[in-house]
């Protein structure tokens, strides 16, 4: 019998670990909660209720399969290997079956998974499956790996033209098999009352059939004009695919396949929308990619060493008003409350709020991205530090400490009516277009249930660089 450890990775179509686990003999499903890792990480709520709705779903799948899926709820990963190994004496299981995790914590989990197995004549065969190409496979002509995102999406670029990732075969039924397990319901229903109710159910469907539909039609309908609607967050012009590539409902190579399935899989990028959208997939690829060939960042330090010593600024105050909404800058606050009403905050106004933490409050970007992981659906280890890091100028290919975001222009450039301020701050809905980026600029003593600038943007520009300077 086969064991397959499912993670990251809630799906049955094109799944490494489930193909080569069925091409071996009969298999049992199993899946570890662990709560207080999970508290530990900072994931947020939202995402725990979309992985635990998405647990159903997959069950149901298996099912179809004759796949019995095994529930265990493990506090700390530390116990892992223990209840692993006793599931393969359970039910007498010869290897377990998983794809690789890239983080120092679940790298560290898996080597003392193997190492106990080992000892008792089991094996954790572990599969590269999270990225397009295998961790380590992208080096530069030293064999040592990219640290500059133009280089490595290069290197992607000649490996992508040589041919695509091709996805895994749909594994068919297995004959049933006849075991006894707990009752998955109640453990899920446990859960759920210690994070959330499913309030996000309508807003962020589960399911393989949902996601993939959602992939199609953002490739049918929207990726020719990526390039230049993706910027504008009032416009629905992202796949808005991240929690479902976080969590594995959709695989990278699914991506990949139907952006290039027009060209019948061959690598030909016809226009702008299509290329940028893959760059966009990169960018995610170059950071998983970073979070194993440097696992500092996976330890709340820096990329660059030297920004280890910037002196960030103790604002708790600061720190709770930019969390909440309240900063007075409006398209900063926009974005934080849609965070807190949806889970989710478009990308350009992510870098914006980002930006604006770390350099006009000189406040430090590891508060910045713990809060980010709080709260997102789609909080990715690799994605939301390498995002952080740019943005704050201590990461890899970061934006150059002197080149800061003024919030005001970005909001007037990319929010130009305003409607994206008027859905997320509504004290301010009735402003008109031009008033509404700035409310006090032009009439100080504008009467609004909304505060003033918490901070100069000039002063805390020049502020900024001069704290960077100084290292």
């Amino acid at each position: 019998m086969q064991l397959i450890w499912f993670r990251q990775d809630l799906r049955i179509q094109d799944h490494a670990a489930l193909w080569y686990a069925t091409q071996s003999g009969p298999c049992l499903a199993v899946v570890i909660l662990s709560p207080e890792q999970w508290s530990l990480h900072h994931e947020a709520p939202v995402k725990i209720d979309f992985y635990l709705r998405q647990l159903h779903s997959l069950r149901q799948q298996l099912d179809r399969l004759n796949i019995p899926l095994i529930i265990r709820t493990v506090g700390l990963w530390k116990d892992v290997p223990a209840t692993l190994l006793h599931l393969t004496q359970e039910f007498s299981i010869e290897n377990i079956h998983a794809n690789i995790e890239f983080g120092v914590n679940e790298l560290k989990r898996d080597h003392e998974v193997q190492a106990l197995l080992q000892q008792h004549n089991k094996r954790l065969e572990l599969y590269q499956d999270r990225t397009l190409f295998p961790i380590g496979s992208i080096r530069n002509k030293s064999k040592d790996p990219y640290q500059v995102f133009g280089a490595f999406k290069k290197a992607c670029y000649e490996a992508l033209s040589i041919s695509l990732p091709q996805c895994y075969p749909t594994p068919t039924a297995q004959a049933p098999v006849q075991i006894k397990l707990n009752d998955l319901v109640p453990t899920l229903a446990e859960l759920h009352s210690k994070t959330l109710a499913s309030d996000y159910a309508e807003q962020w469907p589960v399911g393989e059939d949902y996601a993939l539909t959602l992939l199609d039609d953002f490739i049918e309908n929207k990726v020719s004009h990526y390039q230049n609607d993706r910027d504008f967050p009032n416009l629905q012009a992202t796949s808005q695919l991240s929690p479902y590539l976080n969590i594995g409902i959709v695989s990278i190579r699914q991506c990949i396949q139907a952006l290039f399935r027009a060209q019948q899989g061959h690598f030909h990028p016809e226009n702008i929308g299509q290329q940028t959208w893959l760059d966009e997939l990169l960018w995610r690829e170059f950071y998983q990619h970073i979070l194993f060939d440097f696992p500092q960042v996976s330890k709340h330090q820096p990329f660059k060493a030297s920004t280890q010593f910037l002196a960030w600024r103790e604002a708790p105050e600061d720190l709770t008003a930019w969390q909440q909404g309240r900063t007075g800058i409006p398209i900063v606050d926009a974005g934080m409350r849609q965070l807190l009403a949806t889970g989710w905050m478009h990308n350009r106004v992510r870098m914006i709020t980002a930006m604006f933490l770390c350099k006009n409050l000189l406040i430090d970007w590891r508060l910045g991205e713990q809060w980010f992981m709080q709260h997102l659906i789609d909080g990715d280890l690799a994605a939301n530090n390498g995002g952080w890091q740019w943005c704050a100028s201590t990461g890899t290919d970061a934006v150059p400490y002197f080149r800061i975001f003024n919030p005001i222009s970005q909001s007037q450039k990319f929010d130009a009516n305003g409607d994206y301020i008027r859905t997320w701050v509504p004290e301010l809905a009735h402003l008109d277009a031009k008033t509404i980026h700035e409310p006090f600029a032009k009439n100080p003593n504008l009467k609004l249930d909304y505060p003033h600038p918490m901070v100069d943007l000039k002063s805390s520009r020049q502020r900024a660089i001069e704290a960077f300077k100084g290292i």
